[in-house]
């Protein structure tokens, strides 16, 4: 383990009360964030009349987001241990509040594809808020403080889709969008005010062409996935395409790992705790994801298909909103289990928990309490997985790629729903049934998405085994916490 997961607090010693204040913005900042992903979904079938433009066009304003996110993640992760991570989460909310902007003033396609481009940019917010809180709460907090960091994701996206849908049923649209950078302000001034700067920069210089290179990778890739339906798996551009991300990224690891000064340190990546957090990390984006995917259309889906549940979309939000909080109760609990026990166990109790709700749903899918139920045991799960991932991934790594790792673990995630997104649709289109003509997912579609969602659990679990058990949660750098009151905060 890095010999910078410092000292231990002194005993008797407290966290000033201004570290309270960092946690509690860094999460806000990570909530509105995450509600910017859900923001416009209640929306997504009316876009070709709201944009007058193609449905196969207007899923790039969701496209879009997703390939920015991947490819300014890993990028700004770097930059924020490179010249400040504080400076790198206000450039992040910044481009969060521009690209509302700009959504908010579309009413034509090319500049809501911009708009939710730049929103994509803003991904970065939440694996640099962990990294920040590392260096700045004291390391009897840190476990708890990284817990509830991590699940803002959760409760930005649970009650994203309520509010959007609320919104979108009584007003214009655009609300939406001025909403979503009104929050950005707002976030943006209170980092401003409370949240300080790191004292860990390495400085030195920037890996561009490891940056184009990882770019060009994950672009390629994620658009073989995420649009290999639309254009066909063994079509040329799908395959062409997936084919190049391979040629591209084997070419980008081998600059990586000669670079004196590289984008991702790949050596540091294959340590056997990282690497198998990050492994897991992919399981689990795909296991949290499926249910995405799952509950939303077995609850819109007509009643006379004999599984559907006839609901609205604001109905959904609602069923879906007590995850949100049930992910933030469960990241106090995960911390307490990660400090008794370590991350490895916290992680391994969460992927059981995921793949125990999917075995539940299977059996329990014909009431909207049923619903309720099963995406409240995931939730719970999912709080202790979003807790422990950040601190094994911190347990391994120096204080000066923090960043980075966990950057580069929030884009593992990210695969891993877009995998989840992908397997799952070409199930759900393959099995099917006809209502009035038309082909609709069946019962048993969703149990198989069901059961492939608890497998990656149980793939997530069984990976989990292989990290070295540790019980040490990272600390502070020496006396950050004693030195926050007398420095003042930068704006």
């Amino acid at each position: 383990m890095s010999d910078a997961l410092a000292r231990p607090a002194a005993a008797g010693a407290s966290a000033p009360p201004r570290s309270n204040a960092v946690v509690a913005v860094l999460a806000l900042a990570g909530i509105v964030v995450s509600l910017m992903q859900t923001l416009v979904i209640p929306i997504v079938p009316e876009l070709p009349k709201l944009l007058d433009a193609p449905a196969s066009d207007t899923a790039w304003a969701v496209t879009a987001t997703l390939l920015a996110a991947a490819v300014a993640t890993p990028v700004v992760g770097r930059l924020g241990d490179m010249v400040g991570k504080r400076r790198m989460l206000l450039v992040s909310i910044v481009l969060l509040v521009t690209g509302s902007v700009v959504c908010a003033l579309a009413d034509s396609l090319v500049p809501m594809i911009v708009g939710r481009a730049l929103q994509g940019l803003s991904a970065a917010v939440v694996p640099l808020g962990i990294s920040i809180l590392r260096d700045t709460v004291s390391a009897e907090k840190l476990a708890g403080s990284t817990a509830v960091m991590s699940a803002s994701l959760g409760v930005g996206g649970a009650l994203g889709l309520p509010t959007a849908a609320f919104i979108a049923d009584r007003w214009d649209w655009h609300i939406l969008f001025w909403t979503s950078a009104a929050l950005g302000v707002v976030a943006l001034l209170l980092v401003l005010m409370f949240v300080p700067e790191s004292k860990n920069r390495v400085g030195g210089r920037f890996d561009l062409v490891g940056s184009l290179g990882l770019s060009a990778g994950l672009v390629t890739l994620l658009l073989a996935v995420s649009k290999g339906a639309d254009w066909g798996w063994t079509s040329g551009t799908t395959l062409g395409l997936g084919t190049a991300a391979v040629v591209i990224l084997g070419a980008w690891g081998v600059w990586e790992l000669k670079s004196e000064q590289p984008l991702v340190d790949l050596r540091t990546t294959a340590k056997t705790q990282v690497l198998f957090t990050n492994l897991a990390s992919i399981a689990l984006g795909f296991s949290m994801f499926a249910m995405s995917l799952v509950l939303p259309q077995l609850l819109q889906l007509p009643e006379q298909t004999g599984y559907g549940l006839g609901r609205s979309m604001m109905t959904v939000g609602l069923v879906l909103a007590p995850q949100g909080f049930v992910m933030m109760v469960m990241s106090a609990v995960s911390a307490k289990i990660t400090k008794a026990k370590g991350p490895k166990v916290t992680l391994m109790i969460g992927a059981l928990i995921v793949a125990a709700g999917y075995a539940l749903n299977i059996a329990l899918m014909s009431e909207v309490w049923h619903l309720v139920l099963v995406s409240c045991i995931i939730g719970a799960g999912v709080g202790f997985t979003y807790g422990a991932m950040p601190a094994l991934i911190m347990g391994a790594v120096d204080p000066s790629q923090t960043g980075a790792a966990n950057s580069l673990n929030t884009l593992m995630r990210s695969l891993g729903t877009s995998f989840a997104s992908a397997i799952a649709g070409v199930v759900l289109a393959q099995m099917t049934t006809d209502f009035g003509g038309y082909a609709l997912p069946s019962e048993n579609g969703f149990k198989v998405v069901m059961a492939i969602g608890a497998g990656a659990a149980l793939l997530a679990f069984l990976l989990a085994t292989f990290i070295p058990k540790r019980k040490a949660v990272p600390a502070e750098p020496a006396a950050a916490d004693e030195a926050e009151e007398a420095t003042p905060v930068r704006a």
